[in-house]
């Protein structure tokens, strides 16, 4: 018989996946924490093909099923889930999925919190602003989830420096670096107490 996690991990994914992929590779053989479950709000996203090809079980839902029917809610529970981490995830989490997981929710931003966060920030559109505004470094903050558009405790902040001639395509490049390279590990360090 297989023994049994200690932790079950949940991925909120709504786009390409590559950090739902580096996170589901960091914890392939993981001792005490294992990736059970990819849920995406976009049936077409690039996330559930990398799920798929990791063997992590994957959901798809719609906004009724997220907020009120509490359909995904019976989900992360058939699943035994522990933890959730939103990659790349654009929705607000529901007040009925916090209350359930208390500080057991954290998020990915690509940026430096406080600065270009919020409703609508995400993508392109958060480094869009990064380069009108002059700033000379950016990164990406791992916080955790409340009820707010990135407003919860900052766990963790990397940094690069923007170059004078460094455009979007660059800044995108050099932020996902930051991201595969950090948010496994954090994801780690916060599940084990250890930040």
């Amino acid at each position: 018989m297989k023994e049994r996690k200690k932790f079950k991990l949940a991925i909120f994914a709504s786009g390409s996946g590559t950090n739902a992929e580096a996170i589901m590779h960091h914890f392939q053989h993981h001792p005490s924490i294992e990736v059970a479950l990819l849920l995406s709000n976009n049936p077409h996203a690039g996330a559930l093909n990398r799920a798929h090809k990791c063997q992590v079980p994957t959901k798809v839902f719609d906004r009724v099923q997220f907020r009120e029917s509490g359909v995904v809610l019976k989900w992360l529970n058939e699943a035994e889930i522990t933890h959730l981490v939103l990659a790349g995830f654009l929705w607000l989490v529901p007040q009925e999925i916090l209350k359930t997981f208390p500080d057991k929710i954290i998020n990915i931003h690509p940026a430096l919190l406080p600065k270009f966060g919020g409703k609508g920030m995400y993508g392109s559109k958060v480094h869009e602003s990064v380069i009108s505004s002059g700033e000379k470094e950016t990164g990406i903050t791992i916080h955790v989830v409340n009820e707010h558009f990135d407003e919860g405790k900052i766990l963790f902040q990397a940094m690069c420096p923007i170059e004078p001639d460094d455009d979007i395509e660059i800044i995108t490049q050099k932020v996902h670096a930051l991201e595969h390279a950090n948010f496994p590990k954090v994801i780690e360090q916060w599940i084990s107490g250890t930040i």
